[in-house]
């Protein structure tokens, strides 16, 4: 990648996201504190809108900042429903930069003191990811892609894992919120391969799956009804860490992508061809 796309006056796109995530992370992790009386819904859906709320707010003001005429998607401004997401996400389809970010992805776990769940910021120039970021504040782990320089967390270069099979490989999914049709069919596929599989996991946060497959601790990750920012970050992660990203179908990702795949690319047909099965 040029020097000059990736630094706009000696201020790297990568050094900020870094940032925002660590700040909103941190900002997160101070509220937790609050989720004392889980028996009281309403208070808990209101607290949970205001940390999501806020962390989009402390992101979004930063990167406006440093960045102020580059667009931004984030969860919080768009209405649940995939076609909200899909109406939003080709609203901005034209940007030249354009920020994708899950201010809390994971809020379930959050909300139960279930720690996994993650920050996710991603920066996509001309619809190509180049930046992506997730950091996960209960570990203090911080996963960090740049466009043809690798993935890192804590510092070290990641790796896919090196399973060759599905039998040997550890793999994640995650229920869907759309219960009418992609919840049943979600289902099917765990019946198809919870037995081809050593195990499967179901942790509730899609990013964090998708930095444990670049970190080679799943070999692969399927999920129906995504949305961009669940997904953009996570996918450069896996992409440089030497694995593989597509639709179910196997066509290569792109910020459109709702029922993605990923893995180590070892087992990436194997996995495809299960899920079709199903």
């Amino acid at each position: 990648m040029e020097q000059t796309e990736s630094v706009i006056g000696s201020k790297s796109f990568t050094a900020v996201a870094v940032n925002c995530a660590s700040k909103a992370g941190e900002w997160i992790k101070s509220k937790i504190g609050n989720f004392a009386e889980p028996d009281l819904k309403q208070s808990m859906h209101d607290l949970v809108t205001e940390v999501d709320k806020g962390s989009e707010r402390l992101i979004r003001n930063l990167i406006g900042t440093h960045f102020p005429h580059h667009s931004f998607l984030g969860e919080e401004g768009v209405e649940p429903g995939p076609e909200a997401s899909v109406k939003a996400l080709q609203e901005v389809s034209e940007a030249e930069y354009l920020w994708i970010v899950d201010p809390v992805d994971g809020t379930t776990n959050y909300v139960h003191g279930f720690p996994f769940y993650s920050v996710s910021i991603a920066l996509a120039h001309k619809g190509q990811v180049i930046v992506g970021v997730v950091y996960d504040p209960s570990r203090d782990e911080l996963f960090v892609a740049e466009r043809g320089k690798g993935a890192y967390v804590h510092g070290k270069r990641m790796h896919v894992s090196n399973e060759r099979t599905l039998r040997q490989s550890l793999v994640a999914t995650g229920f869907p919120a759309d219960y009418q049709a992609a919840l049943p069919e979600n289902l099917r596929q765990i019946q198809a391969l919870a037995p081809q599989v050593r195990n499967l996991r179901i942790a509730g946060s899609a990013a964090l799956h998708m930095a444990y497959v670049a970190a080679g601790r799943l070999s692969g990750f399927w999920e129906i009804g995504l949305n961009a920012w669940d997904l953009a970050a996570g996918s450069l992660l896996v992409e440089e860490a030497g694995g593989k990203v597509t639709d179910q179908s196997g066509a290569p990702y792109q910020l459109g992508v709702r029922n993605v795949t990923a893995s180590n690319g070892f087992v990436h047909g194997e996995l495809l061809e299960a899920l079709a099965k199903a």
